[in-house]
């Protein structure tokens, strides 16, 4: 299925979509509208267990649009497009799917955005990532306040938005942004590798760990381990648990049926 824009292919349980607006593959709303269709589309499919996000040619997403941006004449314009990308990369990062961004080149401002509300990270080796928004005398609106903080500590967070600068994937690494530097030429192909290894898990104890991590995540520790303990106990309940037990205590691979 395709868009103009956007595309996605399906492999088994592995769906890729890509982003197609060269030269850089900029968020501009067209693109944004498209891709929601798509991950709403993907979301329903019962037969597709992982995403895998891409840009198309040598990089990522370098960024909102800044004709956009620069267009912007009211602060409810301004609050307006922030919600509009606030509520799709929510709609990713809420997803039952895991989604993994495969990263080429520069993933800057809303491409670093959209990178972080991905479930995992692979990036090429020649990564550039950066929140560079404050250089044009702006704030990041598509969720980068929110999302850094929560992934690298709020003082990491605070120096990389307040002083614009790119890092590189060694950086990136290093300070838990991405989960994995693959050369340039095999981020792609790598990301797929990871999305059919994950693919071949239970969905039942795929969407468990989403839902127990997510949700834990915004409550106290305590709250956390009650919804994970609930899990657990419908998780035991499953088909899946019984054939993953047994294939185990058989010594061969387990062959889930989802359910």
């Amino acid at each position: 299925m395709a868009d103009a824009l956007v595309s996605y292919t399906e492999d088994g349980p592995v769906a890729t979509v890509t982003l197609n607006n060269p030269p850089k593959n900029v968020l501009n709303l067209p693109l944004m509208e498209a891709f929601e269709g798509i991950v709403e589309d993907l979301g329903k499919k019962d037969t597709v267990k992982t995403i895998v996000i891409a840009g198309s040619g040598p990089l990522f997403v370098a960024g909102a649009d800044i004709k956009v941006i620069a267009s912007i004449d009211s602060p409810e314009a301004g609050e307006q497009l922030a919600r509009r990308g606030q509520t799709l990369f929510n709609k990713i990062e809420q997803m039952p799917k895991v989604v993994i961004a495969a990263i080429n080149g520069y993933c800057l401002g809303g491409g670093m955005e959209l990178a972080m509300a991905c479930h995992l990270r692979i990036a090429g080796d020649r990564l550039r990532m950066g929140q560079p928004e404050i250089n044009l005398g702006i704030i990041p609106g598509f969720g980068g306040t929110q999302r850094l903080p929560r992934i690298v500590g709020q003082a990491k967070a605070l120096e990389l938005i307040l002083s614009g600068d790119m890092i590189n994937a060694e950086e990136a690494k290093r300070i838990g942004l991405i989960n994995k530097i693959v050369p340039e030429g095999e981020v792609l192909k790598q990301a797929v590798g990871l999305a059919k290894k994950i693919g071949a898990k239970s969905k039942c104890a795929i969407e468990a760990i989403l839902k127990a991590i997510e949700e834990g995540m915004n409550e106290p520790l305590s709250i956390g381990l009650s919804r994970e303990a609930e899990l657990f106990g419908k998780i035991c309940q499953t088909a899946d648990m019984r054939e993953g037990i047994t294939a185990f205590l058989e010594k061969r691979q387990p062959k889930f049926q989802d359910k």
